[in-house]
């Protein structure tokens, strides 16, 4: 009896573990992901090693290899996640920060979220500064994960009410507080040389012949074009993507002439009106920049969301444009890298309404086809 006890049991734990071979067999992608991955510790742990996402429908049409790296799956919901990581934990590595310090941050929303979610893991207090343009349900998100949010009249940054500054004076007055100056802390660029670039490099195997995405403070384009750069000696081209409003385009395209900022972008948290400390150091080793209206930043909205199953916010839509563009100029067989850096959830009031299309004129971009996404009023 004993030994036929023993010979079911193996005989069950064979069939068992042949079973579990061929489940695996199905998913080895998965399952390799799953062993590299491990368990990470803590919220900022989970932070970048995102996927890289074929874009299908412009891939095929563009006869090249058109992928976006797929930022909205950070904790945070973006991009802007690695940098909060990295900006916190520089002024933790030159003591600037202690425990139950304050973090004090201009953001345009993406990169208070970001740090957001990284100060409540980490137990610091966050106050945030931000223009009164931005949308109500960003403002809404980061009072709801505890920050501090004064929203203020968005001017130039030469004015001393500009956002950026009001932060750092707010942190001024604090003990045990830091202005992470997203902008001008080149930690935010040292994210994307350590984490964004060497990721692209490593998906694509080494075989990226591009890579663009617009800028706000410039640590993605900068961090990426200097690592990719580097790797590659020079071999993958780097460009710019910029909106309306925006003066780098005409600064790249002109040589170095930086003229005075006009007009605005549907788009929310890029576009520039100087060169930042960031881009400083690697806007000489750009290839050249893309110009993306804001006709066609919408129609990609829609787009992506009809062709592609992803709802993407307007940046991320803009970075696709450029990358179809780029593909375009440099001919079939190529693979061109861009960042999805957000979802369009904190959006969706203003880019799927009608109301709000035809205020800014931008009903008429978008595909009669694709009219049927127009739900809300």
């Amino acid at each position: 009896m004993f030994r036929l006890g023993v010979r079911t049991f193996a005989t069950t734990a064979r069939r068992a573990a042949e079973t579990a071979a061929q489940m695996e067999a199905l998913n080895q992608y998965g399952i390799g992901v799953s062993k590299a991955q491990g368990i990470v510790k803590g919220m900022t742990g989970a932070i970048g090693n995102t996927p890289l996402i074929r874009l299908n429908h412009i891939s095929d049409a563009t006869g090249c290899e058109v992928l976006g790296k797929a930022e909205f799956m950070n904790p945070g919901g973006s991009i802007k996640d690695r940098a909060a990581l990295y900006v916190v934990k520089d002024a933790e590595e030159k003591g600037l920060l202690k425990p139950g310090g304050t973090v004090v941050e201009g953001t345009a929303g993406n990169t208070g979220i970001g740090l957001a979610h990284v100060c409540r893991s980490k137990g610091y207090n966050l106050v945030i500064y931000m223009p009164n343009t931005q949308s109500q349900g960003k403002i809404d998100l980061l009072r709801l994960l505890g920050a501090e949010v004064y929203p203020v009249p968005a001017v130039a940054f030469d004015n001393p009410e500009n956002y950026n500054h009001q932060a750092k004076r707010h942190a001024d007055r604090l003990e045990n507080a830091v202005w992470t100056n997203q902008f001008d802390n080149v930690a935010n660029r040292k994210a994307h040389i350590e984490t964004t670039g060497p990721e692209i490099w490593y998906q694509t195997k080494g075989k990226v012949d591009a890579f663009t995405c617009a800028t706000g403070t410039a640590g993605t384009l900068a961090g990426v074009t200097r690592y990719l750069k580097t790797v590659s000696d020079g071999r993958v081209k780097c460009f710019l993507a910029d909106p309306p409003g925006s003066v780098l385009h005409s600064y790249i395209q002109s040589g170095g002439n930086l003229i005075e900022r006009s007009g605005s972008s549907i788009t929310e948290g890029i576009g520039q009106g100087r060169v930042t400390d960031n881009l400083k150091p690697d806007i000489d080793l750009l290839d050249g920049s893309l110009h993306i209206s804001d006709e066609k930043s919408i129609e990609m909205v829609y787009r992506c969301l009809d062709e592609e199953g992803l709802y993407l916010g307007a940046s991320s839509c803009l970075n696709v444009a450029a990358a179809k563009e780029l593909a375009e100029k440099l001919g079939k067989g190529h693979t061109v890298v861009t960042v999805l850096c957000d979802g369009a959830y904190r959006y969706a009031d203003r880019l799927f309404s009608k109301k709000w299309l035809t205020e800014k004129k931008l009903l008429g971009a978008i595909p009669k086809h694709l009219e049927k996404y127009i739900v809300l009023p």
